[in-house]
């Protein structure tokens, strides 16, 4: 995650960022069809182009931080004993996991393996939250003396401080991807639904475009004139959204951390997130907790929130369970981790 290079480099005063900058070779060709070139070019800088810029720095220092698993591979280029990964969520193994729940080709696999293995070659494993722990624990990926607990934080913009957007109002919000796992399905039924009796409601997307499946929903239900699309916000302009949101809704089946859930209580907004480990380790006694793909209980949970928010945990509640995350002690934890490593 960028995010997370970011306040170390923020935090960690001597740390130093190194990613080389993405070349485009079979993007470049007018006749490869573009998604295919895209991915071709991702697969090229990730797995050749970037160990081959690491090579050739030619800079030593005393230790390496991998701030997203899913570029463990470097591990092998970089020493392992003086390298750590930090790794958000299981998904990137899922087809090595779990390979009838998630199906792929023999050369996906080999990738996957390939990351996989460099993992587990890293002298420390951070992890974002015990859920997470529990899942490394599970399939014996990682020795649990490598295992590090180091949850996220929140950035200074996320406050109820500010700005709030109260012209969209009344609104929903859905923070994140368009992935499958998010379910933004259930948040595009939970619209239609709650507009049946609370017609004014509408919801604001911050996120990428929706894939075709989910274009299909809004235009069954008819939604398009009620869906505010938000993409590429500074985290000023989405903490004003936050503190203006109705409730944050995050229905995904699964999370290694679930961001949007402390943004959201730092605001002040009312959290309503999917009963699953990390979400619940994240939100304490601060969001509410329905069940995951349930759309009869989201549409009641989300009607709640608009028409009686006197209901839902207090905001002296949800702004106490935000001031629990700290990027400084998030930061911090790596670095006596490397220390203890120096030791």
């Amino acid at each position: 995650m960028d995010l997370c290079a970011e306040m170390l480099l923020a935090h960690l005063p001597g740390a130093s960022a190194f990613r080389p900058h993405f070349r485009r070779a079979l993007t470049r060709l007018p006749l490869v069809p573009h998604r295919l070139a895209l991915n071709a070019d991702r697969l090229l800088n990730r797995y050749w182009r970037y160990p081959r810029f690491l090579r050739r720095l030619g800079i030593e220092f005393d230790f390496f931080h991998v701030v997203d698993h899913t570029y463990a591979q470097l591990v092998h280029t970089l020493p392992p004993g003086r390298t750590g990964v930090y790794c958000h969520d299981l998904d990137a193994f899922r087809c090595l996991l779990e390979p009838k729940r998630d199906p792929r080709p023999r050369w996906f696999r080999a990738l996957a393996r390939r990351v996989l293995t460099g993992m587990q070659k890293a002298a420390v494993v951070f992890h974002s939250t015990h859920a997470v722990r529990a899942e490394i624990e599970c399939h014996g990926l990682v020795d649990t003396a490598r295992l590090v607990h180091a949850p996220y934080g929140v950035c200074p913009e996320f406050t109820t401080d500010g700005p709030a957007a109260t012209e969209l109002a009344p609104f929903l919000l859905h923070v994140g991807s368009n992935a499958p796992r998010k379910r933004v399905d259930v948040v595009l039924q939970t619209l239609a639904g709650v507009r049946r009796d609370f017609p004014a409601a509408r919801l604001v997307k911050i996120g990428g475009p929706f894939s075709p499946e989910q274009q299909v929903v809004i235009d069954k239900h008819r939604l398009d004139d009620v869906i505010v699309h938000r993409e590429n916000l500074s985290r000023a302009e989405s903490a004003a959204l936050y503190r203006a949101a109705a409730a944050v809704l995050l229905p995904s089946d699964s999370e290694g951390f679930g961001l949007p859930v402390v943004e959201a209580l730092a605001c002040g907004a009312p959290v309503l997130a999917s009963d699953v480990p990390a979400l619940r380790e994240v939100g304490g006694d601060a969001a509410v907790y329905l069940p995951p793909g349930d759309v009869n209980a989201w549409v009641a949970g989300a009607f709640r929130a608009l028409a009686r928010p006197e209901e839902l945990p207090p905001r002296a509640v949800r702004l106490e369970r935000a001031a629990h995350f700290s990027w400084a002690t998030h930061a911090c934890i790596i670095r006596d981790a490397y220390r203890r490593l120096a030791a």
